[in-house]
């Protein structure tokens, strides 16, 4: 459960930025776009799963999921195909 006392627009800013910045439907002029909704929420979804579950972050030394407890190693990308399939 986060504080959300200490949530701050600063925070939902940098995370928006880094979703457009590593999800390129999400930005504007680009041919990368989903015609279905299905498709785009899948997009999303696994840009979500890989950041928190396969990125080792450079501030945390471990993957986010990691820091919060929920897993205790770094997944492959492998892994997280494999996983997102179940």
């Amino acid at each position: 459960m986060p504080d959300v006392t200490r949530i701050t627009t600063s925070h939902i800013e940098k995370q928006n930025h880094t979703l457009r910045m590593h999800c390129r439907r999400l930005t504007r002029l680009t041919n990368a776009f989903s015609r279905k909704i299905e498709n785009f929420e899948a997009a999303v979804a696994l840009n979500f799963a890989y950041y928190n579950f396969c990125k080792r972050h450079i501030t945390i030394r471990c993957t986010p999921a990691m820091e919060a407890g929920v897993e205790q190693s770094q997944w492959t990308v492998a892994e997280l195909v494999e996983r997102c399939g179940e």
